[in-house]
């Protein structure tokens, strides 16, 4: 099969690699649809870490399920499938709870960028359609298996209520996508900081009501114009800088929600400034298994269609271009096609 390896800073290769096999009785084997590249991709990309040897990469991921292991009960060969970027047994106390990315047995999805992938845990990691999708319904379905998702899970986890003021920090596809979910869930007003007209655009699309360019302090004292002085009930963290959280702490009201799901790097909060913020915080790895079949059935109702932040597509033989182009800010989200 057709794969992708990351070789080390700004090294990524397509190659042809060994096609996936049942490894637990308990696996799936997906014959890929639409993958794509994250935003949280960038990261060992452009060199956070060292990278002693090729590793496979990719974590969003849709398709068809060619074979599964004798252990699986739900999924069969044949059907559509979305899953979660985090493989989980669904059946934990962690997942009953709703936190699958913190399962007793999560797995990590990678190699997500191929033709094919092996998927551990397939009966609590996948969600079939009803029915095979049509193409131009791929991008978004996609986007339920992490950005979708994970925007939806900072809506939640910032308790954005009907008629709220929220803000959303960050333009990328999960912070865009923040935006749509909290028109879904009945923000009154969404706020975007983002500086960039393309996605700005979208944004407002989507049901932003104000854009706010500046950044910082400047970026917080607008917020404090915008909202005569109070700050947001809810400010969705989609970044993951040390400027990003305390800029997303400081814009939202005493008694306010704060949610973080950008990939943090670099963060340290000051105990004693945030104690008297009166701020609730709360994120981390976004449990999508927890909203797949809800963000699935909005898809193919045609209520949503978050592939929108899908702005290039290309074969997955130039996923070298896909990488280059987000990394420079000419794409927002890099749509793959096997």
């Amino acid at each position: 099969m057709r794969g992708t390896l990351l070789y080390g800073k700004g090294d990524i290769r397509s190659e042809t690699l060994d096609d996936p096999a049942i490894l637990e009785p308990t696996d799936a084997i997906i014959r890929i649809a639409a993958t794509c590249v994250c935003g949280s991709d960038l990261w060992p990309y452009r060199g956070y870490r060292d990278i002693n040897e090729p590793v496979p990469i990719g974590h969003e991921y849709c398709g068809f399920v060619e074979d599964v292991g004798r252990e699986v009960k739900t999924i069969r060969p044949g059907q559509f499938v979305v899953g979660s970027f985090f493989a989980s047994d669904n059946t934990c106390p962690h997942c009953l709870n709703g936190y699958q990315t913190s399962c007793r047995q999560v797995q990590p999805i990678a190699g997500a960028q191929a033709q094919y992938l092996r998927v551990p845990h397939a009966d609590g990691t996948l969600v079939a359609t009803i029915e095979k999708p049509s193409d131009d319904m791929l991008p978004s379905l996609l986007t339920t298996s992490d950005v979708f998702g994970t925007g939806w899970f900072a809506a939640d986890a910032a308790r954005v209520k009907p008629g709220n003021t929220v803000v959303v920090v960050g333009d990328g596809a999960v912070g865009l996508l923040g935006v749509l979910s909290a028109r879904e869930m009945g923000a009154e007003r969404i706020i975007i900081m983002s500086r960039h007209e393309p996605r700005q655009k979208l944004a407002r699309e989507f049901g932003a009501t104000d854009i706010v360019a500046e950044r910082g302090e400047e970026g917080v004292e607008r917020i404090k114009e915008l909202t005569k002085g109070v700050g947001a009930d809810s400010t969705l963290e989609c970044v993951g800088t040390q400027e990003s959280m305390l800029q997303a702490i400081r814009a939202t009201r005493p008694g306010g929600y704060v949610s973080y799901v950008g990939l943090p790097h670099g963060v340290r909060l000051d105990g004693g400034r945030l104690f008297f913020t009166h701020v609730h915080l709360h994120g981390g790895p976004a449990p999508v298994r927890r909203y797949l079949p809800q963000l699935i059935d909005m898809v193919n109702e045609g209520r949503v269609t978050p592939g929108k932040v899908f702005d290039l597509t290309l074969p997955l033989a130039e996923v070298a271009d896909a990488y280059r182009a987000m990394d420079e800010r000419r794409a927002i989200k890099a749509l793959l096609m096997p």
